[in-house]
């Protein structure tokens, strides 16, 4: 990709390292981070490196390798944390809430309260974030 940044974008200033998110994964094109604020601890974005706003301004050669990382945290997130499957969203323009390209990777158990598209947020402990990015990051790293 082109290597386009947006000094506005929160998501350019995390891939950048100028504003501080657990990374969980990461590669020359994706990165993957917790969101700070989950819909349940272990919540993970997937964005990619460059400022992309929208799904549909992703270039068509990056779709197959931006999904396989999405299909990977999928795959290994509940493993990393004892749940029992995942819920994964993505939002263009309405209900965005940073203008950047963003795949939301929620681990889910049966019965933990999510119903449609109502998110309750939570909040990390001090020091929470960075154990569910370890074991994250340490399951995604097989």
């Amino acid at each position: 990709m082109s290597g386009s940044y947006d000094a506005t974008c929160t998501f350019c200033r995390v891939v950048a390292g100028e504003v501080d998110a657990p990374i969980v994964y990461e590669d020359t094109d994706t990165i993957g981070f917790l969101d700070h604020r989950p819909v349940f601890k272990g919540h993970v974005l997937v964005v990619p490196r460059d400022h992309v706003v929208t799904l549909p301004d992703l270039p068509a050669e990056r779709l197959g390798s931006y999904f396989a990382v999405v299909q990977h945290v999928a795959r290994l997130l509940p493993e990393a944390l004892g749940a029992q499957g995942t819920f994964v969203a993505e939002n263009n323009v309405v209900s965005q809430s940073v203008p950047h390209l963003h795949v939301h990777v929620v681990p889910r158990t049966k019965g933990d309260g999510l119903r449609g598209f109502f998110w309750p947020r939570t909040k990390y402990a001090a020091g929470e974030a960075a154990a569910y990015a370890d074991r994250i990051r340490a399951a995604l790293a097989t």
